[in-house]
């Protein structure tokens, strides 16, 4: 991966404005004002359903709005594609809860709480929320009216009485809930002397720096915590002013609930809050209401979505008092990722986001993916499974095929693991030990090994530790090395080292079948050269089967599978090609490896090359930079370790 800024290009500047200017098209919002006669003429009669749509029916809305569509028909969540990797099922639980409250059920009465480790994209999925808000607020499907002037931004319909309200459902179908707030009561009363079609309505946009539909309450010093963060309390300002405290307009309308209304209040590290914090939360959920002091009960229409961590959740548990608490709260865990592939795409996101100084640093290609390696397995329940089994899991949580193992018969495996992904090591760690490997190279450029020597010593540095699982994260990324850094650079340096190695490993592949074929028919094969019947070349299968530690005795089964796949392939109209077996794939391509050991040790070992060797050297370098992304120095570098690797075979 490199990431040395350049210059744009004059195609990507014009592309860049393109995608601004249809930006503005698609978000251009049409401002309105008028009084509520003129809101109910108008704008009501167009769409009444919109206009009347509560909180978590404008938060499915907007979801559904941010949706695309893949290349085979199906839906994806776009909100969150770019940004969040690895917790599909955690977003999709989180897009059905309000799917579900969307369409009247009893889960949006209940309190959203996302939980999960530090770090594992809790407040990346609320804040992604937060701003698919204020975008979807600036469309047209997005409109959205509040009485104006009213500090709780509530909708005009809350004007209509409701001796009244029977007639707006037989003429629009839509339900009416909802009082006017205190605040707005009494400006009727004083300034339009109760004639509500006056009242003014106009259009608005959410905006959590405005403090307008997304509000964001983290907790602090429990003993100097007050409820009015929450709720507001007396503006003694405006006491005089009015003459009394009880007036609403004598009253700091500047709490977090108050703010969230119409959209979204945010509770940050929740249950760190105080117990009556905790219960006006849930009351506002479930009732949709808040009480203060002077004044009737302040209807309010909002989703209250929160996140805590395990710890914290744990502690909670322990206390029954929190029982009734918990029984009001929609629970979906948020942990890491398992794939080590989504894993490395967090890390280059967070990469990308970083100081230009760690960004123009070279990283080679298996950088990021090493790392994540590592990151998953200390993620994994903790059983006695042996190496190559660890491996297999890590593969197999990354969907990639493993012989011998049955996918379904794995994701039922992994379904009796609950807690995995709930610990370990956090992108965070990962990240924090490649940016103290970045500071510390001269290089500008830095190699998979490079990197895990980094997290290898960010380990030992880390006093939070104990010793034992310091030993098994350390063993862990002997594993990353070993298992999957190993099989991706020699493959690298291999097809670098040969430009007709796919053309040859596909001939040896086609050569494999004939002679399995032949085996399992009992039958002579041809020799294309001579033309001569002869046997079946035993040899050359074995030496195929033995990379991959096919047994004796296994062989026969193994060869009437690859036969069988081989046969379905035909049967589709496909050619039966490597990527159709992914164990003889990888058992043609070390056999093939295998026959080029000598010509590569001469490439990448010679200390007093030749003109020729220096040329290839060259060649083999100059293939790793131009098509497998590595820079000159990490090119040197995977040439010198495989060379290593050779050595001690």
């Amino acid at each position: 991966m490199t990431t040395t800024d350049k210059a744009a290009q004059p195609g990507q500047q014009q592309a860049l404005m393109e995608r601004l200017v249809a930006f503005t098209r698609d978000h251009r919002a049409a401002n309105w004002s008028g009084s509520l006669s003129q809101f109910l003429e108008t704008v009501l009669p167009a769409d009444p359903k919109a206009v009347a749509r509560t909180s978590h029916q404008y938060m499915w809305d907007m979801i559904r709005w941010t949706r695309g569509e893949d290349a085979n028909g199906n839906f994806t969540r776009q909100l969150f594609a770019e940004d969040l990797f690895g917790v599909d099922e955690s977003i999709e639980r989180v897009v059905d809860y309000f799917k579900a409250a969307a369409a009247g059920s009893e889960v949006g009465r209940r309190l959203l709480l996302l939980l999960g480790p530090p770090s594992g994209g809790k407040s990346s999925l609320v804040i992604l929320l937060k701003r698919g808000l204020e975008e979807y607020s600036h469309t047209d499907a997005g409109a959205l009216y509040g009485i104006q002037g009213c500090p709780v931004h509530e909708s005009p319909l809350h004007l209509v009485p409701h001796s009244l309200r029977a007639s707006v459902r037989e003429t629009y179908g839509v339900d009416i809930s909802g009082e006017v707030c205190p605040h707005c009561r009494a400006r009727l009363e004083d300034d339009y002397k109760g004639d509500f079609l006056r009242m003014p309505v106009e259009r608005i946009f959410i905006s959590e720096a405005g403090r307008l539909g997304i509000g964001t309450y983290a907790p602090h010093d429990p003993t100097t915590a007050d409820l009015a963060d929450l709720v507001g309390s007396v503006d003694l300002s405006k006491v005089a002013e009015f003459g009394d405290e009880g007036d609403p307009r004598a009253w700091s309308w500047s709490g977090a609930v108050y703010a969230a209304s119409r959209g979204m209040l945010e509770m940050i590290e929740i249950l760190k809050v105080k117990r009556e914090f905790l219960y006006l939360l849930l009351t506002l959920t479930q009732e949709k209401n808040v009480k203060v002091s002077r004044f009737p009960l302040i209807y309010l229409d909002e989703t209250i979505l929160a996140h805590t961590n395990l710890a914290e959740f744990r502690k909670f548990l322990q206390e029954s008092e929190n029982e009734a608490l918990l029984d009001r709260m929609v629970i979906i865990q948020v942990p890491y990722t398992l794939n080590y592939k989504d894993e490395a795409r967090i890390y280059k996101k967070l990469i990308s986001s970083a100081a230009p100084a760690f960004r123009e640093v070279h990283l080679d290609p298996h950088v990021l993916h090493a790392a994540a390696v590592f990151a998953i397995m200390t993620r994994l329940h903790e059983g006695e499974e042996k190496e190559q089994e660890l491996s297999k899991r890590v593969r197999l949580q990354a969907e990639e095929e493993v012989e011998g193992v049955n996918r379904a018969e794995a994701e039922r495996e992994r379904q009796k693991l609950p807690d995995e992904g709930l610990g370990g090591v956090s992108p965070r760690f990962v990240i924090n030990a490649l940016s103290n490997a970045i500071i510390q190279s001269d290089k500008r450029s830095l190699t998979t090994m490079d990197v895990l020597l980094a997290l290898k010593d960010a380990i030992d540095s880390d006093a939070r530790i104990d010793p034992k699982k310091k030993r098994k994260w350390v063993d862990y990324l002997v594993l990353a090395r070993k298992y999957f850094y190993n099989r991706w650079v020699k493959e690298d340096v291999h097809k670098a080292l040969f430009v007709s190695f796919e053309q040859e490993a596909q001939d040896l592949l086609d050569k494999y079948l004939d002679e399995v074929e032949a085996t399992l028919d009992n039958r002579h094969v041809k020799d294309p050269i001579t033309n001569e019947e002869r046997k079946p070349d035993e040899r050359f299968l074995r030496s195929v089967e033995e990379k991959i530690h096919i047994s004796d005795s296994g062989k026969q089964s193994f060869r009437q599978e690859v036969v069988r796949k081989a046969m379905g392939a035909f049967k589709r109209g496909e050619k039966f090609t490597l990527d159709s077996h992914a164990q003889l794939h990888d058992g043609v391509q070390q056999y093939l490896f295998e026959q080029r050991r000598e010509v590569l040790r001469l490439v990448s070992s010679s200390s007093r090359p030749d003109e020729e060797v220096r040329q290839k050297i060259s060649v083999v370098e100059k293939r790793l930079v131009d098509e497998y992304g590595y820079d000159a120095h990490s090119a040197r570098e995977a040439l010198n370790y495989v060379t290593t690797l050779l050595a001690q075979e």
